[in-house]
């Protein structure tokens, strides 16, 4: 299965291509957005062009998982991902994906990150047939855990990593947020 094309009331998502590598630089430039990320510093061109590579990967991984990027009446606002867990302690590859999302500082708090994050959980439920689906974030991360817990999803587990330069917040650690195919499907059988 080749990844879809996804729509939500506002959001166009369309699988991310070679065509979306100068709106990547423009969101990993920002060191706001990428606060609580990798190094917690804006990333250069190069680093965001060898990144882009593996994130076109992700689509090769596992049919209908990947990256998308976002765009509202034709403009860029950010990018969604579904992908196949990557570490052991992540649970097994086969049926759950990690959701993940960033978007451009102009175009926070105005409801896009849940309403991506929305789709994104449909199709893998629905479209895709996972039976779970969970995101991650630094547990001092309010506004992601905020969204994660808007479409849903409930805190699993507070872990802590191992991290070469540790970011300002994460001695409080890592959070993990989780929703299964029966949670989602919930609200339509009540």
């Amino acid at each position: 299965m080749a990844q879809a094309t996804l729509r939500s009331s506002r959001i166009l998502l369309v699988p991310l291509s070679d065509d979306h590598l100068e709106h990547e630089v423009e969101l990993d430039a920002d060191p706001e957005v990428m606060r609580y990320l990798g190094d917690g510093r804006a990333r250069t061109r190069e680093k965001v062009e060898r990144l882009h590579i593996e994130r076109l990967a992700v689509a090769q991984h596992v049919p209908g998982l990947g990256f998308w990027a976002g765009f509202v009446d034709e403009t860029f606002v950010g990018w969604w991902i579904l992908e196949p867990p990557e570490r052991p302690d992540q649970g097994p590859i086969e049926g759950q994906a990690e959701l993940g999302y960033r978007l451009l500082r102009r175009h926070w708090r105005k409801g896009l990150a849940s309403e991506g994050a929305r789709e994104l959980l449909r199709h893998g439920f629905a479209d895709l047939g996972l039976d779970r689906i969970f995101a991650e974030t630094m547990a001092v991360n309010t506004g992601s855990r905020a969204t994660m817990a808007a479409i849903g999803m409930t805190h699993v587990r507070t872990f802590h990593m191992d991290w070469e330069q540790p970011l300002s917040g994460s001695e409080h650690g890592e959070v993990e947020y989780a929703i299964t195919r029966e949670q989602w499907l919930a609200p339509a059988e009540t």
